[in-house]
């Protein structure tokens, strides 16, 4: 996918990498899938945290500094949470790269973002067509081959992985 490479050469490429960061977020769902993008970024090479978006408006956007890039997830690309932390981050650091992963390439959260990547219209599986399963599992997909992309473009090694998993059986292999 196009886009997904073009998400991973902004990560791989943010101004003064060894300073900055990337913060992502989401409600719900989507922000556990955010949650879960940091700490892999964070273990594959890249600085990542997790910030929630309602949390940013009560001072938690303090995190964020000028180069840091924002990766927010919203199926609908409504979430009001999410759009107004869009808002907040473009009102302190105007230039910030916003980066987005949606079901809808047109709604408010992917038109707002520096670049939008968007899974299209999903139907979730779940009985009654409401519990975010399918768009999770679009978000998780997109998540890993973002983390493959920015891996490969700064050439993580096995070593600097072993240097970042010090225990369990992926740190033990990493170390061979």
């Amino acid at each position: 996918m196009d886009g997904i490479d073009e998400f991973a050469q902004i990560i791989a490429n943010r101004p003064n990498a060894n300073y900055t960061k990337v913060i992502t977020s989401g409600m719900g769902k989507a922000g556990q899938i955010a949650h879960t993008l940091a700490t892999t970024l964070s273990s594959t090479g890249t600085p990542s945290c997790f910030l929630h978006p309602a949390e940013a408006q009560h001072g938690d956007l303090g995190i964020m500094t000028e180069g840091d890039i924002l990766i927010v997830f919203s199926n609908s690309g409504k979430t009001r949470e999410v759009v107004e932390l869009i808002d907040l981050v473009q009102h302190l650091y105007p230039e910030a790269k916003i980066l987005s992963v949606t079901g809808d390439a047109q709604s408010v959260v992917a038109t707002k973002s520096s670049k939008n990547l968007s899974y299209g219209p999903v139907e979730e599986i779940c009985p009654l067509g409401l519990t975010p399963t399918t768009s999770t599992t679009c978000m998780s997909v997109i998540c890993d081959l973002i983390v493959v992309g920015v891996m490969s473009k700064i050439g993580f090694t096995k070593q600097q992985y072993a240097k970042r998993h010090h225990g369990g059986y992926n740190g033990e292999r990493s170390k061979k």
